[in-house]
């Protein structure tokens, strides 16, 4: 490593880090919460612009694409260009979209604005990692990955309540936008004066243009089916899913190419030969694909068939949140001794959560459901603190600082891939039944099901892991010796 390359991902010595920290969270929470927020406001926009459900549907699935699609171009450009000037640029672009959004005249504009916005998330949510790694090292870097991971876990799962908030008490879906504005202002603000500065790399290493086009077009060919699943009827569509993935083996082949002449790739695939990167971003893909669709699916049955306000809807998924928020703190401590075994610990709650939930679901029907199911919601939203936390530290904390906006990046890219998987899949079984039975709580119960299964395969990948090893503890890995870019323990 060189003599400025050394200086440039040092971390930062004042205190200030950790201040600038928060920044970053609450960033991250603002971009996140938006992929779930919007869920409960669907009926008011639906009455009040008249808007059809194609483009209801992309009201949400939009902002998915667009946000998955442009974190690992952006995670690279923040390694190259500055990590501070990327992240000042997504949030000022996410402020200006998010009032565009409250202020759209119509759904087709409102569709507009919410790609603009997921584009401008994705900008900002790989930064984070980014940052992380270049502020901090050993204990105090898996602290603060355990922070970026309670902020993962949580805001996906508070998004209904702050949204049935905000509709409450505003009367309008607009504010789930316009609350976007101060928290905007006042994160850009503290973000000038808080971030550290970074010589950029640029001039040294090119940005990799074709390698963005192949990938780019190769997850939006795949995600495309999986976000329109519901609204493109006919198996056309399904042929995408092949096509993408044949854009990914090119892609792959094009940055082994990079490698070899040393030409700067977008993603370093030797980040994929390290065991921990490579396992914890498919076991993160996996779970999201069980963890997010849980809701998609509740708070829809909540709403559609038992008549919940989209406040009560926001409330009956409120212990997940709590528990999810509580124990991911604590992740951030206990991975540093358990390792891939806490992980394990945190499926093996979330497993049993669902359970509960399916069987609260099916003994006490009607409205009584929330209350039934709040404790085994409790229960699956402890185990996701467990999963998620220490998931992400035991991931990115050997990635090497140069690529570390890269890395953030393809992780997170897994985990909205996972996403649209799972709520695509889960959200077919629902409607399936309901189409073919009538019968909501079956419904439920067969997605939440469904959702178990993408939970239970990332539990298989944990204990699989687990066994291999011969030392849990993620700074014990064989897979790299310890290094200055690695947790380790005091």
């Amino acid at each position: 490593m060189t003599t400025v390359e050394a200086r440039s991902t040092a971390p930062v010595a004042d205190e200030r880090r950790w201040k600038a920290l928060a920044v970053c969270l609450t960033a991250g929470f603002m971009t996140l919460l938006d992929t779930s927020i919007v869920n409960v406001a669907l009926p008011s926009m639906e009455h009040r612009l008249h808007a059809p459900q194609a483009d209801l549907s992309w009201v949400v699935s939009g902002y998915a694409l667009t946000y998955g699609l442009v974190l690992v171009p952006a995670g690279r450009l923040g390694d190259l260009r500055g990590r501070r000037q990327t992240f000042l640029t997504g949030v000022a672009l996410f402020t200006l979209t998010s009032a565009a959004c409250g202020l759209a005249p119509s759904s087709g504009w409102l569709v507009v604005f919410r790609l603009l916005q997921g584009v401008a998330g994705g900008m900002i949510a790989p930064q984070g990692s980014g940052l992380i790694q270049q502020m901090f090292q050993g204990t105090e870097r898996a602290r603060a990955f355990a922070m970026f991971g309670s902020v993962v876990a949580v805001s996906t799962a508070v998004g209904p309540l702050a949204g049935g908030i905000l509709i409450e008490a505003s009367g309008s879906w607009r504010w789930v936008f316009y609350v976007n504005l101060p928290i905007g202002v006042a994160v850009f603000a503290a973000a000038l004066r808080l971030l550290p500065h970074a010589p950029p790399r640029g001039a040294r290493e090119g940005f990799d243009v074709p390698g963005v086009l192949l990938l780019g077009s190769g997850a939006l060919a795949l995600m495309l089916p999986l976000v329109q699943e519901q609204q493109w009827s006919g198996r056309d569509k399904w042929a995408l899913i092949p096509v993408g993935l044949l854009l990914l083996i090119a892609f792959w082949a094009w940055e082994r190419r990079q490698l070899r002449l040393r030409r700067g790739p977008l993603v370093d695939l030797r980040l994929f030969a390290r065991r921990s990167f490579s396992l914890g971003a498919l076991l993160s893909l996996v779970y999201f694909a069980g963890f997010t669709s849980v809701f998609f699916v509740y708070t829809l049955f909540l709403q559609n068939s038992l008549g919940y306000s989209a406040l009560a809807a926001g409330l009956a998924a409120m212990p997940f949140a709590v528990g999810s928020a509580a124990a991911a703190l604590a992740g951030g401590r206990l991975v540093l001794r358990y390792g891939r075994g806490l992980v394990v610990l945190g499926l093996s709650a979330v497993a049993l959560g669902l359970v509960g939930t399916i069987l609260a679901v099916r003994q006490v029907p009607g409205e009584g459901v929330g209350w039934a199911a709040a404790l085994p919601l409790l229960v699956a939203g402890v185990g996701s603190g467990l999963t998620v936390s220490p998931n992400t530290t035991l991931t990115l904390a050997r990635v090497p600082v140069r690529r570390a906006g890269a890395a953030g990046g393809v992780l997170q890219t897994g985990q909205r891939v996972g996403s649209a998987a799972g709520i695509a899949a889960v959200g077919a079984v629902y409607f399936a039944h309901l189409a073919n039975h009538g019968h909501d709580t079956g419904a439920l119960q067969l997605g939440m099901l469904t959702a178990l299964g993408f939970v239970l395969t990332g539990l298989a990948l944990a204990i699989a892991d687990l066994r291999e090893r011969s030392a849990p503890r993620p700074w014990q890995s064989r897979d790299a010796k310890p290094r200055q870019d690695t947790v380790t323990k005091p």
